[in-house]
């Protein structure tokens, strides 16, 4: 039994989840963003909270219990505050600008890296190392700062490199004469 799914995902007032089948469709004041369930789980809407449950008690139905449920907090979490990843250059020389909508990366590389945010991801760069990623999709965002963050990951030795804000990078000794 699933202790994630098994909890009401509870809708709050502003936000509007409407049900269409296996499709679920969650409006608030950011945006609207869409979730096709699996066959394996149902959902109900019962006033202002909705139940997932499975449809049978397999090991797909159980498993896919709980993704659905957080998958639909996530939806309505996304139209009401929206998601966002902090991420910071260290390095020399490292920089970070916005030229549009293109965010432009110069990372100790022959040549500028330039990173077109796609549709629905909000890029912005209030220092020259620092860089925000937000939009109303979890996985989205976190896909974008994925894809930046891999232009030049954090490396063990002196740490230069992008990471998020906060993420721990292990320092290696270097060898010794």
């Amino acid at each position: 039994m699933s202790r994630i799914g098994k909890n009401p995902v509870t809708v709050p007032a502003g936000v509007t989840l409407t049900q269409d089948g296996q499709k679920v469709s969650v409006k608030g004041a950011k945006g609207t963003l869409e979730f096709t369930m699996p066959s394996a789980v149902t959902g109900k809407l019962d006033g202002d909270q909705f139940i997932v449950a499975a449809v049978k008690d397999d090991k797909e139905g159980r498993s896919m219990w709980g993704m659905s449920r957080t998958m639909i907090a996530n939806l309505i979490e996304g139209v009401t505050n929206g998601y966002t990843k902090n991420l910071e250059l260290r390095g020399v020389g490292y920089r970070a600008q916005m030229k549009g909508s293109t965010l432009s990366l110069q990372l100790g590389l022959s040549h500028d890296v330039n990173y077109v945010a796609p549709e629905g991801v909000t890029i912005v760069v209030p220092k020259a190392t620092e860089i925000n990623v937000s939009g109303i999709n979890k996985q989205m965002v976190g896909q974008v700062a994925a894809e930046i963050r891999s232009y030049r990951k954090p490396e063990p030795y002196k740490g230069k490199g992008i990471r998020y804000v906060g993420e721990f990078v292990r320092q290696k000794e270097g060898k010794k004469k």
